[in-house]
């Protein structure tokens, strides 16, 4: 059906019941009410579907009825929490029945059809990665300070449970996302050009950096790794990983086989970042797990 072509067909008032209104159900519970009225532009002497009306009522049902799935995680006392599916609106059958009731006096009432919609990550994934660790990583920070330890348990948080899947390159900037007032960073402490001052966010660079160390051991590929304009001290020298938002990124392949999941955790004034993969995982390296305190 060629949408676009029927978007100009004149729709006469005396072939039409324009005023015969559409039930939107889900699940036949009723979540809109509509008419054709409410979609149309008038055109020499008669009417035509109004496309950016119908686009935008289209949008607004699916954020209704869409709920992402959830990917199995695990939880800080070591317990598998399933999966969740997910649902998505079928744009396109739901546009199908739109225009017949539009065109064709159809149906008055129009059951959203949606589409099963699964997680990255499911229980079976996480269960044959979480029992072989392949690489760990401890810094240590002052949980005295209480701004900088609220940013660093935020970035610890938005990391965990991360899983990493073969040829796949994981952004530390993306994977965290912007770090913002309105989702939670407070003021703290950040380097820039070799001084001190306070950003929102200040601190999970030590995130970054511990991460890199932790994943460094296991032997994937570093795409990207800047150090600070000046020393940090959770670190040894040039084993750092600044991030910023709008600059630096941290970045890393997984040039394995097998998928890599990320366990982050504060415990006391500890980021603990342990990386784990399946029993069949080979690390290229051997390398000496080490810890350094702040």
């Amino acid at each position: 059906m060629n949408y676009s072509f029927l978007t100009v067909i004149l729709i006469f008032l005396q072939i039409i019941n324009v005023h015969s209104d559409l039930s939107i159900t889900l699940d036949g519970e009723t979540i809109a009410i509509v008419n054709r009225s409410d979609f149309t532009s008038p055109v020499f002497e008669g009417l035509v579907v109004d496309e950016e009306k119908l686009e935008a009522f289209i949008n607004t049902i699916e954020q209704k009825v869409s709920i992402e799935p959830k990917n199995a995680t695990i939880d800080k006392y070591g317990r598998l929490v399933p999966e969740q599916y997910g649902y998505k609106m079928d744009r396109k059958r739901f546009t199908e029945a739109f225009y017949a009731y539009f065109f064709n006096n159809s149906s008055a009432e129009i059951e959203v059809p949606r589409f099963i919609t699964y997680p990255r990550v499911d229980s079976e994934l996480l269960l044959s990665l979480r029992n072989q660790q392949v690489g760990q990583y401890i810094t240590y920070f002052n949980k005295a300070n209480k701004q900088r330890a609220h940013n660093i348990s935020l970035a610890v948080d938005a990391i965990n449970n991360h899983v990493v899947f073969p040829g796949e390159t994981f952004s530390f900037n993306q994977v965290v996302g912007n770090r913002t007032v309105e989702k939670g960073y407070l003021p703290a402490p950040i380097i820039v050009r070799g001084e001190l001052t306070d950003g929102v966010g200040g601190g999970i660079c030590q995130v970054s950096s511990t991460l890199f160390n932790a994943v460094d051991q296991v032997g994937v590929e570093i795409v990207q790794r800047f150090s600070h304009s000046r020393r940090v001290r959770y670190v040894p020298p040039g084993r750092d990983a600044t991030v910023s938002w709008y600059g630096p990124d941290f970045q890393f392949k997984n040039n394995y086989t097998q998928p890599i999941l990320i366990q982050a955790r504060t415990y006391g004034g500890s980021v603990i970042i342990r990386i784990f993969s399946s029993e069949t995982f080979v690390k290229t390296k051997d390398k000496t797990i080490r810890e350094f305190k702040d």
